[in-house]
């Protein structure tokens, strides 16, 4: 902290995702805190992030966050493939870390074949992945710091309300389904694989599968129960390939060695089942949700998008500046609204608990073990893809010791 009581934040990148942490941040007073450096890539860019949310300094080096006694929290919003060494320098100079999804991935090594996505095997992916978590478990667990996973679908209203009833009725989930998808990415590399580290079910189903992962832990929480994940079993494609240019014209995918859509079948001890929906295909906005199947209960969670606001423009003069949604290519016509976007989507309440698990030593609900199940399961339903065939576990486990509401959530590693 600083000489006024405050958590310093040191900011790793200058992007969506730094954006989407920003204004959730900006939603939370209930600790103080100093905004202290934010790095990024181009000094353009960088400037213009200190200006908008206020930091105290700018530049392009991470060192000097590194070296900033007074930063208490590294904020990891860089793309994925310096994850992991940004993770271990922040925990190895004594900061506390928040990294966005995902955890990491495989980016290429040297002698491989280029487009890695192509033409290196998933089975080397996995077992490399794999290695590499192993790595970052030991980083973590060495360390008094906390890691703090960005993943907002954990925090989102709907999701937490979905948890508190599961806890009380102690209902069991007998089929889950959750899903994002949207009409491509704005990001240029979002189809190279040595860059994303696997195409749409990397960059947006990673989102339904931790949530439904979190979702069972607090099932198998409420019920005394032990669950693990058994099986996974996956289908990977490219779709939007086959288009003409004209058909391409009002779809943002253009995957070179991704998937544009990946679905997943997850198989549990429990004898229960999940599907995982990640698509480049779908126009109008971005849909999330996680649907709940239970023996009792029947759980709805929309995330986007919702039904607060509606509206039906016939021009599009003066709204510029307006936001409608996400991934929205006109605003003409009848659109549904994102109203308090950083907090039906989770954000706000995700950077309250970083914040607060820092200021009063407590665990995030959203730790290492979800962001390393996460990445793990991605990897094998990637692997799953490849074979054609069902990939088993041994013993997955997926139990969290403590109560989040009453406590402290720890998972185990």
């Amino acid at each position: 902290m600083n000489n006024k009581g405050e958590l310093c934040i040191g900011m790793a990148g200058a992007g969506r995702a730094t954006e989407l942490h920003m204004e959730g941040l900006k939603r939370f007073s209930g600790v103080p805190i100093c905004l202290k450096h934010i790095i990024a890539r181009r000094e353009e860019q960088v400037m213009a992030a200190k200006k908008r949310y206020g930091y105290k300094f700018a530049s392009l080096s991470f060192d000097n966050l590194l070296n900033d006694s007074e930063i208490d929290i590294i904020d990891i919003c860089t793309p994925p493939y310096i994850h992991s060494k940004m993770i271990e320098q922040a925990l190895k100079a004594g900061k506390h870390v928040i990294c966005e999804k995902p955890l990491t991935g495989y980016f290429g090594e040297f002698g491989d074949g280029e487009p890695i996505g192509l033409q290196v095997t998933k089975s080397k992916m996995y077992e490399t992945v794999l290695k590499d978590l192993e790595d970052l478990k030991k980083i973590v667990l060495s360390s008094n710091k906390k890691f703090m996973y960005a993943e907002n679908f954990v925090y989102a209203p709907s999701v937490v309300k979905a948890a508190e009833i599961l806890h009380k009725k102690k209902s069991k989930i007998l089929f889950a389904k959750g899903e994002e998808s949207l009409k491509g990415s704005s990001s240029p590399v979002a189809g190279e694989w040595n860059k994303t580290g696997g195409g749409t079910f990397m960059r947006t189903g990673t989102h339904p599968l931790s949530a439904i992962l979190w979702l069972k832990q607090q099932e198998a929480l409420a019920r005394n129960e032990k669950i693990f994940v058994t099986n996974v079993l996956a289908d990977m494609s490219q779709i939007t390939p086959n288009l003409s240019e004209y058909e391409h014209r009002h779809i943002d995918a253009h995957p070179n060695d991704v998937e544009d859509c990946g679905i997943v079948i997850l198989s549990f001890s429990d004898g229960t089942k999940a599907t995982l929906i990640a698509t480049d295909t779908l126009l109008g906005g971005s849909k999330n949700y996680i649907e709940l199947y239970c023996n009792d209960v029947v759980i709805d969670c929309r995330i986007t998008m919702s039904d607060l606001m509606s509206t039906y423009f016939l021009d599009e003069e003066n709204l510029e500046n307006v936001y409608i949604s996400e991934m929205l290519p006109s605003k003409l016509g009848w659109n549904k609204l994102f109203l308090e976007d950083e907090v039906i989507r989770g954000y706000a309440d995700e950077m309250r608990d970083f914040i607060e698990s820092v200021y009063y030593d407590r665990e995030p609900k959203a730790g290492f073990q979800l962001a390393y199940d996460t990445t793990k399961l991605i990897y094998a339903s990637y692997l799953s893809a490849e074979l054609g065939k069902v990939i088993k576990f041994n013993n997955f486990s997926i139990n969290p010791i403590k109560d989040w509401w009453a406590g402290n959530v720890i998972y185990k590693i």
